[in-house]
């Protein structure tokens, strides 16, 4: 089969050397089959390895091709909705298992990259940045939730006090979580594959998976070969395409865009982050930045619904970076890329079972950098036989699009236009 290779990103250019890894041939039997070398599967398979299971993950690509590779790098805790939303949709001790979970996927993350000695230029600090009062007022609420769930390592900005972590006036104040940060996150997908690979796990790239035959010990084909598992884990997320048509029922595909801008000087660099603390904004639609190791500006932001690759990212992203950075004006833009993810209709993450034996997780909506590797140690509880906090996200209701796969992306962009426009009203 021909490679696949990784999309122009400044991930894929500045990437840690990586052995070639095999297409699957002929007939593999293993213990526990992982679809998909993200980070969810990547998770999965390393808490299951330690455990002393046999694992074999199956990448249609490469590691890290799809959103694991090519998002912000932003490590931002909680979920796309926050701890609030559910408490309001489920019973106080689900509430409270999830809410003692929203801050464990950063903490397994940086355990991953201390203990397997992993490159990927992790720096510590986020900051969710106010463009209105109405956005510092639920930060507020925000830094009350979390200290209710135990998570302490925040502080509340002042308008004076976050011109000193992010040098623009769009913002009139924030919160900076310093159990926050950011990676290269192509560089940390490929160390956990190869965290992955030295506990002897084996992972076949280009091999995707085109069928699954379920039963007592379900089968996954791929072009050339075949796996067969006591356990099956679905972890392709946004690219799963129609493999499971009751998961592809319940999530949407969606596109952000991102770019890099050439190496900035020190000095320049240093004036518009001088802590080198990642950024998020408040707005529904959210832009995102931060520095990379090497000086250049990562900026990210919007969305496109159905992940159709816009045709020119640069022109979408530009306009951004200079509200935000009227200096950067004359900036070049090194690299312009898209990433897919998945999107849920409540923006809660799904994780279930199909039968006894086969478990998936899929429907970050954004917020994947973190909740991809807490999954991977629930998926691995459940497949071990506890399955207490496995449940917790599991019985959480869930719904498919309205409308159906046809008029999910139209209705979605509307809802989106209409919370948009809250936003530049100060709604």
């Amino acid at each position: 089969m021909a490679h696949t290779p990784y999309p122009q990103s400044y991930y894929a250019a500045s990437a840690n050397p990586v052995p070639a890894r095999p297409e699957l041939q002929g007939e593999v039997q293993t213990d526990v089959c992982v679809i998909g070398a993200g980070y969810t599967g990547l998770s999965t398979a390393l808490f299951l390895l330690e455990n002393g299971f046999k694992v074999t993950v199956l990448e249609a690509a490469g590691v890290g091709f799809g959103a694991s590779g090519r998002n912000g790098g932003q490590i931002v805790n909680s979920y796309s909705r926050d701890i609030d939303v559910i408490e309001r949709s489920v019973g106080a001790q689900q509430a409270q298992l999830l809410g003692r979970m929203a801050f464990e996927g950063g903490r397994i993350l940086r355990e991953r990259i201390a203990t397997y000695n992993i490159q990927c230029d992790l720096k510590d600090g986020g900051v969710f940045a106010a463009l209105t009062s109405k956005q510092m007022g639920h930060l507020e609420t925000q830094k009350k939730l979390w200290e209710r769930y135990g998570h302490t390592q925040l502080e509340l900005l002042d308008s004076k006090r976050i011109r000193e972590v992010v040098a623009s006036e769009n913002y009139i104040g924030g919160l900076l979580d310093m159990s926050g940060g950011h990676i290269h996150p192509l560089n940390l997908a490929l160390g956990e594959a190869a965290a992955v690979e030295s506990l002897g796990g084996t992972i076949y790239e280009q091999s995707p998976a085109l069928r699954i035959e379920r039963g007592a010990n379900p089968v996954v084909h791929t072009p050339h070969g075949r796996v067969k598992a006591k356990f099956l884990v679905v972890a392709g997320n946004a690219y799963l395409g129609n493999l499971v048509p009751e998961l592809a029922a319940k999530s949407m595909p969606c596109g952000t865009q991102v770019v890099a801008t050439e190496p900035l000087s020190d000095a320049l660099a240093s004036s518009l982050l001088p802590q080198g603390y990642c950024v998020e904004d408040c707005n529904y639609l959210l832009d995102y930045y931060r520095l990379t190791a090497d000086k250049r500006l990562i900026f990210g932001g919007g969305v496109v619904y159905g992940a159709r690759d816009p045709a020119n990212i640069e022109a979408l992203i530009r306009p951004n970076i200079i509200k935000a950075f009227p200096q950067l004006k004359e900036v070049k833009i090194d690299y312009a890329w898209t990433g897919n993810f998945s999107l849920t209709l409540s923006r809660l993450p799904q994780m279930g079972r199909l039968g006894d034996n086969i478990y998936y997780s899929q429907g970050c909506s954004g917020h994947g950098v973190t909740y991809t590797h807490l999954a991977g140690k629930l998926l691995a509880e459940a497949i071990r036989g506890q399955a207490e906090r496995f449940d917790a996200f599991a019985s959480l209701p869930h719904y498919p699009f309205p409308g159906g796969q046809v008029l999910r992306v139209p209705f979605t962009a509307l809802g989106a236009w209409y919370y948009s426009l809250r936003d530049k009203l100060g709604f």
